[in-house]
């Protein structure tokens, strides 16, 4: 069961568009309207439109929430994590959580707004082989990443990478790395021709 710590880490890693946020209460509002209905209190809310502007926000993201559970849990029978446009904005710990005692072989987060992996994905997905990271807003790679020591494929594709991420070429297994779309200025040429 979902406990109120890990439904709040779900909501902060989830993207709510713009136009929306600005129609409704914040993610620290909704929550703590969440928690004093958990309570058995009766919220605060100041209008009808407010309170209908709420149950909007709470349907959406608890809808993202419901289908980042319902996508983990095919996973542990398929052994493909697919969290491709979740509107993620991180991997929610949560995930980790659930996913600990799986073997999963390949993950796709494309399309979603992450900007930061978490040091706990390789630990969590060492048994990867291909790892599809495209659509995304990141710059970086943890060092963790290493610990992914079966993985094959990678796409890095159309994220915010200015610099190649050389880690990748540490791990012996990769053979196939796509990159297209970044802010790349340079490779190392010979890193490439040793891997």
């Amino acid at each position: 069961m979902m406990n109120f710590t890990t439904f709040q880490d779900f909501l902060s890693c989830l993207y709510i568009p713009a136009k929306e946020a600005n129609q409704q209460q914040s993610r620290e509002e909704i929550f703590e309207g969440l928690m004093m209905v958990y309570a058995g209190e009766t919220p605060d809310i100041p209008t009808h439109e407010m309170a209908t502007r709420t149950a909007q926000t709470v349907k959406l993201l608890g809808a993202g929430v419901v289908k980042v559970v319902h996508r983990c849990k095919d996973a542990k029978e398929t052994q493909d994590l697919d969290l491709n446009s979740c509107a993620l904005v991180q991997v929610p710990d949560a995930v980790f959580f659930l996913m600990k005692a799986s073997k999963i072989l390949a993950c796709n987060l494309s399309g979603n707004l992450i900007t930061k992996i978490s040091p706990m994905f390789g630990s969590c997905f060492n048994h990867l082989t291909t790892l599809n990271l495209s659509t995304n807003r990141l710059s970086s790679l943890p060092n963790e990443i290493l610990l992914c020591t079966q993985l094959q494929s990678v796409d890095i594709s159309i994220n915010s990478f200015v610099v190649f991420p050389s880690i990748l070429l540490e791990i012996e297994s990769v053979t196939e790395i796509r990159a297209k779309n970044n802010f790349i200025a340079d490779v190392d040429d010979e890193a490439l021709e040793q891997h």
